[in-house]
């Protein structure tokens, strides 16, 4: 079963059905035992009638047993011996003895005349007195069985009392309460069950599946548009937003803007791709002619030139790749790097730049963060190069403690960035200078690494105006945890 409607409507009619199952057997059982309640009560009754005549003194043959075939009486000695039955008892069970025939009943005392009563006594009729019986103030005992009355059988509920005669003769009086309005209740209520719960169910489940296809309706459509966006590979459409606030609407908004960044994504890279290949294609077809004019004149071959291609599309080339890896979501190392002594090594290494680069980190202190020792040296020489570009007449390079982190400044004394172009130079192959030539400018790439690799450090990497002109560029990264 792959339909979700259908799930859904399995599993809401199944929930309902046992609910009901259940709800339908707790009633029956409470109405079965409300009536049997009554029958005990009915049973009980008469059973205590008949043994109130009997602990008087009331012969056997005068006992008066009305309403004898709704509520029949057998009546049972110490012995169980059966000393009296209603009339047209044919057959009894559920009582101390099946008996329905009554054994020759002995003598009995009259009963005491009132004259005879001690006027001091307790009238009650549950207390023995001198010349008279009683009946047991204890809860009868109640029991299922079946009685033919007059040939006809049924069911019955019995209760037995006991009762004391004035002979003192223990006699029970068993006395039962028919079923039949019981059994005909329940049976009714159990037919209206079984005949209402399968409609029921079938309106559960119509209504379940109607109620989920109209939930689904805008899922389907949603589907269908990506399906259609999938084979068109057009990343400018968007699926259907329904007006509901629920989570079906929450589905389509985040699937558009998960288009929308996919869309991003490729276009950056489609940029990224053309952008690469046109800084690959210069020094490519400067390296080409080079060559040719060698070939056919070589002493007009001008070899600095030729290296000086070579090692710049040697660089283009690793810068290309690592930010190939970078979006790929290549992870820093685990290694430990200890800042101050990172930027003189990087600083000491810088033997042909333009201007001496002033150096500020102090050597007692350690600012050890967490990554790779080769990416943020790239993020160093790159601010460095891009200082280079752009000083005047100095460079100044610090390192120092920033609260919980460490801080990074490369500043110059040029002309600064435009506070409108801050975020823009840290774009790919973006150079505001775009009169400089790409020999002198580069490819446009170095900000940018710095900013993914400093991210990738859980760090960042900003620009701001230095205090005495230029530009600042300003690294902050975590400290070693």
């Amino acid at each position: 079963m792959r339909s979700v409607r259908a799930r859904a409507a399995l599993g809401a009619t199944l929930v309902v059905a046992v609910a009901l199952v259940g709800a339908g057997l707790a009633v029956l059982l409470v109405l079965r035992a409300n009536l049997i309640g009554q029958a005990d009560l009915q049973a009980e009754v008469v059973a205590r009638e008949v043994a109130g005549e009997l602990a008087t003194g009331t012969p056997y043959g005068e006992v008066e047993l009305d309403d004898e075939e709704d509520h029949p009486v057998q009546v049972t000695d110490e012995e169980d011996r059966v000393v009296l039955v209603s009339k047209d008892l044919r057959a009894v069970t559920g009582t101390a003895t099946s008996g329905v025939t009554p054994v020759p009943a002995p003598s009995v005392s009259a009963p005491p005349s009132p004259g005879d009563d001690d006027d001091d006594g307790d009238d009650g009729g549950d207390t023995a007195r001198p010349g008279r019986g009683q009946v047991s103030n204890d809860d009868p005992d109640f029991s299922d069985g079946t009685a033919t009355v007059d040939r006809t059988t049924a069911d019955y509920r019995f209760a037995a009392v006991e009762a004391t005669t004035p002979d003192g003769v223990t006699l029970t009086v068993h006395a039962g309460a028919p079923l039949a309005a019981e059994q005909e209740a329940v049976g009714t209520v159990r037919g209206a069950m079984l005949t209402g719960l399968p409609v029921l169910l079938l309106v559960v489940a119509g209504v379940t599946w109607l109620v989920t296809r109209r939930a689904l309706r805008p899922v389907e459509g949603i589907r269908r548009e990506m399906a259609a966006i999938t084979a068109s590979e057009d990343l400018t459409r968007r699926v259907p937003e329904p007006d509901s606030r629920d989570e079906i609407a929450a589905l389509a908004r985040t699937t558009n803007e998960t288009l929308t960044a996919l869309e991003a994504s490729v276009e950056r890279q489609r940029r990224f791709v053309a952008d690469a290949s046109h800084e690959l294609r210069s020094p490519i077809a400067s390296l080409r002619t080079q060559l040719e004019v060698a070939e056919a004149h070589p002493e007009l071959l001008d070899l600095p030139g030729a290296v000086a291609d070579t090692v710049r599309l040697q660089a283009l080339a690793a810068d290309l790749l690592l930010l190939a890896r970078l979006d790929a979501g290549e992870r820093p190392g685990g290694g430990t790097v200890e800042l101050g002594a990172l930027v003189r090594e990087e600083v000491s290494q810088r033997t042909g730049d333009r201007i001496a680069v002033a150096v500020e980190a102090p050597e007692g202190e350690a600012f050890e963060v967490n990554g790779s020792r080769g990416q943020l040296a790239r993020v160093v020489g790159n601010l460095l190069d891009n200082a280079q570009r752009h000083a005047g007449t100095s460079v100044a390079v610090s390192v120092a403690a920033d609260g919980r982190g460490v801080r990074v400044e490369v500043r110059d004394d040029g002309d600064g960035v435009p506070e409108e172009e801050r975020e823009r130079i840290f774009e790919r192959f973006v150079r505001l200078d775009d009169a400089r030539s790409r020999d002198d400018g580069g490819a446009g790439l170095g900000l940018a690494i710095a900013r993914d690799v400093a991210a990738r450090h859980g760090g960042t990497l900003t620009v701001h105006r230095a205090d005495g002109g230029g530009a600042a560029f300003l690294l902050r990264l975590p400290r070693r945890s």
